[in-house]
């Protein structure tokens, strides 16, 4: 699967059109990563994740931006540190620290991660706001040290481990200060959407994807099932088509609900070329919170018998706890995709 999702490009869709990228519309993406989280909700999530770490090639000069994201299989991955420090030195950046949650960090070719940054005195530099300064520091990942802690019972195929670097130098060039206006290298609209909002709306496509594909797998153990101590099919049963039927109601009323907002915060954002409102944001994170509530609009079989043989459970509940580091590495997409 891996290599068919490079082949279609599918990582590189939020990424500016000089870098081959497909800068599609955010309704695009989330459509994108709906349909692959129906079948393995795993890997649309890390395809979720790294499209949203790609923007940041928005904020890179062109030659910096080619030299990260210019390879057709380029990854960025991140995640949060809680004891993360860049020390300003001459020509960029000495960084130690530690950051977890790094979605997709076994097959990124770069990673990065926020840091605070220090002066040679060590105390904390600030902006002439007075608040800290702080940059996301990118680099290849190969000069990161990779922790295997990712040991989870849901979306494990992500391998969302930790990596950390120890005072690492990292190039100013290869430092952003992320959706920040002023660094904003390309015009094209959707730049104008902070990265946070585009994770928000690509996570909620991963959600209804989940959704989509439990309820396609509760429907087809309906048809057939029968529970213990009944002679009828649960398909039979009312309160059980009443269920069904009340879930795919508040699942199509998500999806458009999310859809049209996206539609016309685009349009908006097209016509007039500015970042999005304190409203639009907002926005944008309503909908995703009111699509991760969407497991409550799924039918709960008070009938069903946990002992009684049925159906394996769909495809992203078929995946084997790796045991080990080299398994976690060896658990990639590509090997998950011979189990759809």
């Amino acid at each position: 699967m891996q290599r068919a999702l490079f082949d279609a490009s599918l990582f590189r869709l939020l990424l500016p059109r000089f870098l081959d990228g497909g800068e599609v519309d955010p309704l695009t993406f989330v459509e994108v990563i709906e349909e692959i989280a129906r079948h393995d909700a795993s890997a649309a999530w890390c395809l979720c994740q790294a499209s949203g770490c790609s923007m940041t090639a928005a904020y890179l000069s062109p030659d910096t931006a080619r030299e990260i994201f210019g390879a057709p299989r380029a990854v960025l991955a991140w995640g949060p540190s809680n004891d993360a420090k860049a020390v300003a030195v001459d020509g960029g950046y000495r960084i130690t620290g530690t950051w977890s949650f790094a979605s997709g960090c076994r097959h990124a070719t770069w990673l990065g991660g926020y840091c605070p940054i220090q002066g040679s005195d060590g105390a904390t530099r600030r902006r002439p706001d007075g608040t800290a300064d702080g940059r996301t520091m990118l680099f290849p990942a190969a000069q990161a040290t990779i922790i295997d802690v990712w040991h989870v019972t849901g979306l494990r195929g992500t391998g969302s481990d930790a990596f950390t670097a120890t005072d690492l130098f990292v190039p100013h060039a290869h430092s952003v200060s992320r959706d920040d206006p002023a660094e904003r290298r390309h015009p094209g609209p959707l730049y104008c959407f902070p990265s946070g909002s585009l994770y928000a709306s690509g996570f909620s496509g991963v959600a209804m994807g989940i959704a989509r594909s439990s309820l396609d797998a509760f429907i087809e153990l309906a048809r057939d099932k029968e529970p213990r101590s009944s002679k009828r099919l649960v398909r039979d049963s009312a309160l059980i088509q009443f269920q069904v039927a009340e879930a795919e109601g508040k699942l199509g009323a998500a999806r458009v609900f999310l859809h049209d907002t996206l539609r016309r915060i685009w349009a908006e954002v097209s016509g007039s070329g500015s970042p999005l409102s304190v409203e639009q944001r907002v926005q944008m994170v309503e909908r995703h919170l009111h699509q991760q509530r969407l497991r409550a609009a799924l039918p709960r079989h008070p009938h069903r018998d946990p002992a009684a043989p049925g159906p394996p459970g769909p495809p992203r509940d078929r995946r084997p706890v790796p045991p080990g580091p080299r398994a976690r590495s060896d658990l990639s997409i590509a090997q998950r995709g011979r189990r759809n």
